[in-house]
């Protein structure tokens, strides 16, 4: 396992791992996923209980296919903000944006999620996808999201879990540790980059733990939802009315 940053060096360290990745970003989360990442952000826009002309917020967008995902079910009518701090990874969900259909639903700003530019109480609903592990304050990040829902909406994030399988957990890792540095190398020339993603996953909470968090942070009727045996989790809460 390679040394994370600091608190105060990970804002400014995951920043320019992003615009150094952004280009492969897309492409290699597809083969680490093996083509599910699709449908595993479709089942977290169910778990937002969004729909049509809602307002949703979806915070560390990258490249932007779950902003789109959320579009697809706010439909015209709706809106989709999507933030990010990385440029390039905002330029990128530019580009992928560019035939969508519902590209007028969707408004791509950068900013940072960790002081939202927004008034409480101004979402449906809010996500965030492989986002919460690379802020500097995990809970700061959480209230923040909680802050700028309507009360009742539900805050839902998308990231990687931990399974808890014996066997299929050391095989996991194992992928996850070796290969997945080495897909980055070959793909991108960023082995580091791809190597913080593994280290940055280990060290974020278990699902059962940020489900906890969620409420810790104000949220009620959390829960969390295991995709792939573990391998990847969808955590949500509610704000309370």
């Amino acid at each position: 396992m390679g040394k994370l940053p600091s608190a105060e060096q990970k804002e400014k360290f995951v920043r320019q791992t992003f615009d150094d990745i952004a280009r492969n970003y897309d492409r290699l989360n597809t083969l680490m996923s093996m083509g599910r990442d699709q449908r595993w952000r479709r089942f977290a826009v169910r778990c937002c209980e969004i729909g049509p002309g809602d307002n949703v917020l979806d915070a560390c967008c990258g490249t932007g296919h779950l902003s789109m995902e959320l579009a697809r079910t706010v439909g015209l009518a709706g809106k989709v903000t999507g933030l990010d701090f990385s440029e390039n990874m905002l330029a990128v969900a530019e580009k992928n944006m560019s035939a969508f259909p519902l590209r007028q639903s969707v408004r791509l700003i950068q900013g940072n999620a960790m002081q939202l530019p927004f008034g409480s109480d101004t979402f449906d609903g809010a996500t965030v996808g492989w986002g919460l592990r690379n802020l500097p304050d995990l809970k700061q990040g959480i209230q923040e999201m909680t802050r700028v829902v309507k009360p009742g909406c539900k805050v839902v994030s998308l990231d990687m879990g931990k399974p808890g399988l014996p066997l299929f957990k050391q095989g996991y890792w194992l992928y996850f540790e070796k290969l997945v540095p080495l897909m980055g190398k070959i793909w991108s020339g960023k082995r580091e980059a791809y190597q913080y993603l593994h280290d940055s996953a280990l060290e974020f909470p278990a699902q059962q733990e940020l489900s906890k968090i969620f409420a810790e942070c104000g949220l009620i009727e959390t829960r969390y939802h295991n995709l792939l045996g573990g391998v990847v989790a969808v955590v949500e809460g509610r704000k309370p009315l």
